[in-house]
């Protein structure tokens, strides 16, 4: 960690870097480990079914611990925060949590959610100072859609849910689509035709390894460069530069004008040499990797009543120590390790 400096008598502590100068500038935090959605590539339900041991309710950080550790993060560097989880909306008064985090300084805070809950919770999460929200939608068609959240839940109420969030003053979500071969590849097309011009940036996510649950194989992977040929050859496609150092959508925009589409190719195009994400997980442990394996406790350091400081020094020199290439090094002997649920560290 670089030394702190001082202006007008006031600390100002820079950016931490890694081993490889990748500086810390995003924190994803897990609010809970639970969801209401069994999605196949993420919480399939022949593991995640009824008598999964999620985390009891005294092992999950409180509200006023995310808080705090927010901002000691913050310090740090961190600017933008993404509340994850499992599913962030089925914590109880999560606007809360919200309302906490937002005067912590000038930071893009934002969901991600399967907007399964979100009509209801849209207005409130924007009265509490929630910036902008991103919603998983894994295809358009009722049945398939039905079919991967494997609840039986319908799009219809999900469609409803975004519309919520802009009547709420959101600007458009951000649409997540993670493309499983097999399942939903054939409705790419259609996302991109119902959300091509409408202001939402869709994003298409490659199927990953997160994980060891999911029963990922490579075959089920649909690469970046055939969802973008796909959809440029009904609608022509230009790339764009990346907007910030450590953006995973590799950017697209329509030629006619009409919005753009991202697409995330961890698998086939890995962009780990500019990652700047570190993960909380619900029980207060630090990941430095979405693919990790271990992480660092850090709600013992707090509920043994550390200082912000020494918090502060144990995430630097986590972060510092950091060498995590995973989809850079990413084989079938990889491939194969105990790795952290997604619904656990946050996707």
């Amino acid at each position: 960690m670089r030394p702190p400096e001082r202006s007008g008598g006031l600390i100002l502590l820079l950016m931490v870097e890694d081993v490889f100068k990748r500086p810390l500038q995003d924190l994803r935090v897990s609010v809970t480990d639970r969801c209401n959605f069994r999605c196949v590539y993420c919480m399939p339900k022949e593991i995640f079914g009824k008598d999964y041991p999620f985390l009891p309710r005294a092992d999950v950080l409180t509200f006023e611990e995310i808080a705090r550790l927010v901002g000691v993060f913050v310090g740090l560097g961190v600017r933008k925060v993404r509340l994850t989880g499992g599913e962030p909306l089925v914590r109880r008064d999560i606007e809360r949590l919200i309302a906490q985090i937002a005067p912590l300084g000038d930071l893009d805070l934002t969901l991600t959610t399967n907007a399964s809950l979100l009509a209801a919770k849209a207005e409130a999460l924007a009265d509490a100072g929630l910036k902008r929200i991103t919603v998983s939608l894994d295809s358009l068609d009722d049945e398939t859609f039905r079919r991967m959240n494997d609840v039986d839940f319908p799009v219809a109420r999900v469609l409803d849910g975004i519309a919520a969030a802009i009547a709420a003053g959101f600007q458009p979500p951000k649409i997540n689509m993670v493309v499983r071969r097999g399942l939903n590849e054939t409705s790419v097309l259609p996302m991109a035709r119902h959300f091509r011009g409408t202001g939402h940036v869709l994003r298409f996510i490659e199927y990953m390894d997160v994980g060891t649950s999911n029963g990922w194989r490579l075959d089920d992977v649909v690469p970046a460069r055939e969802i973008v040929d796909t959809i440029d050859r009904e609608f022509p496609l230009e790339p764009v530069g990346p907007a910030y150092r450590g953006e995973v959508a590799g950017r697209y925009r329509y030629r006619d004008g009409a919005g753009e589409i991202g697409v995330i190719s961890s698998v086939t195009q890995p962009f780990c040499a500019d990652c700047t994400r570190a993960r909380l997980s619900a029980d207060g442990s630090l990941y430095t990797c979405l693919f990790a394996t271990e992480g660092r406790d850090l709600r013992a350091l707090l509920r043994a009543g550390a200082t912000d400081e020494e918090i502060r020094d144990a995430i630097a020199a986590t972060w510092t120590t950091r060498t995590d290439r995973y989809s850079e090094q990413r084989s079938n002997d990889t491939a194969g390790l105990k790795k952290i649920e997604m619904s656990f560290i946050g996707g």
